[in-house]
């Protein structure tokens, strides 16, 4: 009965709110008390029994109502944190503050008006006086030091270190929140016991937390990616005592994260988890504190006297967000492999099979970890090179490719498709990542691909050639990204397996159509990275790749095509019209698709009615990306953008994440939008023989074209001399061939490295948000607001 009552009596509170016409004094404690000192309601029953368009109507009509009672929650915080939370009394009243503001919050953000409100140092519009000292803080400050001090707080968030009770009343300002670390890890050894309320306790303060970071989904994606946000600028700022011992939890507590636990079969199923929704809650913190544009940034000095022995006092002051600075310098490669280990079992946890059934616990939180994992080797270039530096980076690489996989005919998850494109994109300018590849591959995560017997590059290519002839419409802006990732790795393979040469030379089929390459002004840019693909494994691994000398030896007619294609006006004409009539499709005709791992599942589209959120467009991938020269020592050197440009990637414009149509047709959604000095007196693009000859005079095709004259009469000669059928005559004739002194001069390689700029920058914050919105339901806590960042649709 007592929690019916308590729930009822909360009701009656909310009523009397939303009714009263009158502003209620903030001295009326009588009233505001029955919000939080009467009731234990739970964050769910505060949703519940806190309508949404009872809080707008009390914003609308009764402002100065939702004033006070946001500036009393926020006194009722602060005073909590000021005298440590000792009785049950006072930790229940925080605990019902916490789950208040939560619920308030985004419909303050909402309204334009109400924005500024919590940066404002009067306490309650509905009060007499309202002048505050200069030294008074704005209610944001107030709020964000409160739960900071709040989240290391004995006995209600963190082990007291207190052995009587006599000595528990510890003072929360002389306390070294250092000591109090949630977790063992980076910088901190001691591995505490762990505690059920308090996990519960600090995933409330982080929800609020959160809520209170949830001000940019309020706005409009703007091109500006200088405007921070305020929330998280303070948060991380030296104002907050605790910016040191919080990040290493949120870190700590993320890395260190075992859902399986000590292996026991369906144990999530005996025993909840108290500890994931703390371990989501936390990642989801971390990755909003760490959204600071690097491209854009200064780098400002920062007061760094506190890092500790876990970050790099030796590097140079890094920008003011103390997260930022703070994971920039961790350096150690313990911590390095305390957090790539945990990154990576995360990243595993939902392909691990056993021999039960459904008896591992499934994680959901991989979209964070993803982001998470990208902000670590955007700020951290020395965990990108541990990452790099050993057969490790497999263990991302494998669940990344997992992930495209199966999300590749799921319009709900095209953020987490760019997310996986992007990271591996940043991988592969690295020449260890190319080197890595080449480790066979023996896992067998079961994945919708044909059965290979070969190495992670072979795996990485069966994979993007899935889900560019598979892929639903919207993933057409990726076919750059993909086969960008497989230029900079190709001069590193060092044997293909037929497999994956087939669908190789299959995607340059399919690319090199006619009526493909003239439906769009940049979708001959696809044939020049194929062809640069083919030239970089024939000049620098020519010899242990007969598989794919011997695909292209029979596919040659496709080379000879391109060396011949049409540039007059009837072709292209012809062409064209060929392809309104029947409309060709990047089908698996001749792909030899094979059959599909054992115990995999087909990619699925997503169900009807599932939410997704909208992204901002990608940029082009050569904004995207900057041309670095291997030297022959190895090392790198950027080329100037204006020498750098190819063929393939001159006047490439932006692609649209979001609404392009596929309909089978690679490229027919860009053909609506491109101007050129082509376009026609329609404004609608269309091929002239100029435009083809422009580009066709510098396709790559010598290297190609040579290895096909020497060898071609060679293999056939073979074929009639010993009346050969078998491939496997011919492959060993060819394992044993060299084409040294017959060949081209090798050009120097070029890898295409991802740059930071502000696009990527926007569509990160874009995306982040999205997943955030989306993965918190219970409670809903943007549901039904009005979030400009992105909008919600239904698939």
């Amino acid at each position: 009965m007592g929690t019916a009552d308590s729930k009822l009596n909360f009701r009656k509170a909310v009523i009397q709110l939303t009714t009263k016409t009158q502003p209620v004094e903030a001295t009326d404690d009588a009233f505001w008390d029955q919000f939080w000192a009467d009731s234990a309601t739970s964050v769910q029953d505060v949703f519940a029994l806190v309508p949404a368009a009872e809080i707008r109507a009390v914003r609308e009509e009764s402002p100065s109502n939702l004033a006070t009672l946001c500036y009393k929650a926020v006194e009722k915080l602060v005073q909590g944190s000021e005298s440590g939370c000792h009785s049950e009394k006072e930790k229940q009243i925080v605990l019902n503050c916490c789950r208040l503001l939560t619920r308030v919050l985004p419909y303050i953000f909402e309204d334009p008006d109400w924005r500024g409100f919590f940066w404002s140092t009067v306490p309650g519009a509905g009060q007499e006086g309202g002048e505050e000292d200069e030294n008074a803080r704005p209610l944001a400050e107030s709020l964000l030091l409160a739960i900071a001090d709040l989240l290391f707080c004995p006995d209600f968030t963190v082990q007291s270190h207190r052995k009587s009770a006599v000595d528990s009343a510890e003072d929360i300002h002389s306390l070294d929140s250092c000591e109090y670390i949630w977790e063992a890890g980076v910088g901190f050894a001691h591995s505490p016991q762990p505690n059920y309320t308090h996990d519960l306790n600090r995933t409330e303060l982080l929800k609020l937390l959160l809520t209170c970071f949830s001000e940019a989904m309020y706005l409009s994606p703007s091109p500006d990616c200088n405007s921070a946000n305020p929330w998280v600028q303070f948060f991380c700022s030296t104002e907050n005592r605790h910016a040191l011992p919080l990040f290493t939890s949120l870190l700590n507590i993320v890395c260190a994260y075992d859902p399986v636990g000590y292996g026991i079969p369906y144990n999530h199923l005996l025993f909840s988890d108290y500890r994931e929704p703390l371990v989501e809650e936390a990642a989801q913190v971390l990755i909003v504190t760490l959204d600071y544009d690097s491209a854009t940034s200064s780098s400002p000095t920062v007061d760094g006297t506190t890092t500790g022995t876990a970050m790099d006092d030796a590097d140079p002051p890094g920008p003011e967000n103390l997260f930022v600075n703070y994971l920039s310098r961790i350096h150690r490669e313990e911590d390095f492999q305390f957090i790539l280990k945990g990154v990576a079992r995360l990243l595993s946890n939902p392909l691990l099979q056993t021999y039960l059934p459904n008896s591992a616990k499934k994680i959901q939180f991989h979209q964070e970890l993803l982001v998470l994992f990208w902000k670590l080797c955007d700020f951290n270039k020395k965990f990108l090179f541990f990452v790099l530096k050993s057969s490790d980076v497999l263990d991302i690489l494998v669940p990344i490719l997992f992930f495209l996989n199966d999300a590749r005919a799921d319009q709900s998850r095209v953020g987490l498709m760019h997310i996986g494109v992007f990271i591996l994109l940043l991988l592969s300018g690295e020449r260890n990542f190319g080197v890595r590849l080449n480790k066979p591959y023996s896992v067998r995560v079961p994945m919708d691909i044909p059965v290979f017997t070969g190495t992670h590059a072979d795996l990485l290519i069966v994979v993007f050639h899935k889900i560019i002839t598979s892929g639903h419409q919207r993933l057409q802006p990726l076919f750059d990204c993909l086969l960008t990732i497989i230029v900079n790795v190709s001069p590193y393979l060092k044997s293909l397996s037929m497999v994956a040469a087939n669908k190789l030379l299959h995607l340059l089929e399919a690319f090199s159509t006619t009526w493909f390459l003239f439906s769009a002004v940049q979708n001959h840019h696809l044939v020049f990275f194929l062809l640069e693909v083919f030239n970089n494994i024939i000049q620098y691994q020519f010899d242990g790749n007969s598989n794919l000398v011997y695909a292209i030896i029979r596919k040659r007619s496709v080379f000879h095509q391109l060396a011949n294609l049409p540039t007059d006006m009837p072709s292209i004409h012809k062409a064209l019209q060929r392809r309104r009539k029947t409309p060709e499709t990047l089908s698996r005709t001749n792909s030899q698709e094979g059959v599909s791992m054992e115990g995999s599942c087909p990619a699925a589209p997503a169900e009807p009615g599932t939410l997704k959120t909208s992204l901002v467009a990608t940029p082009g991938i050569d904004k995207l990306t900057e041309k670095s020269q291997v030297s022959e020592d190895g090392t790198m050197r950027s080329l100037e953008p204006e020498a750098s440009r190819s063929p393939a990637e001159s006047s490439s414009p932006a692609r649209k994440s979001e609404g392009e149509q596929w309909n089978g047709e690679p490229g027919q959604a860009c053909r609506e939008q491109q101007q050129s000095p082509t376009a026609s007196a329609g404004g609608q693009w269309s091929p002239t023989p100029d435009w083809v000859l422009s580009w066709k005079s510098k396709l790559p095709l010598q290297t190609i074209m040579r290895l096909l004259q020497v060898l071609v009469p060679q293999v056939e000669k073979i074929c009639i001399d010993k009346g050969l059928t078998d491939e496997s005559e011919i492959l060993k004739f060819l394992q044993h061939g060299t084409l040294v002194g017959l060949l081209p001069v090798p050009h120097p390689i070029l890898i295409r490295k991802y740059q930071a700029n502000s696009g990527t920058a926007m569509w990160f914050r874009t995306y982040m948000w999205g997943v955030i919105y989306l993965r918190n339901v219970d409670p809903p806590v943007w549901y039904d607001t009005d979030v400009k960042l992105f909008e919600i649709q239904r698939v």
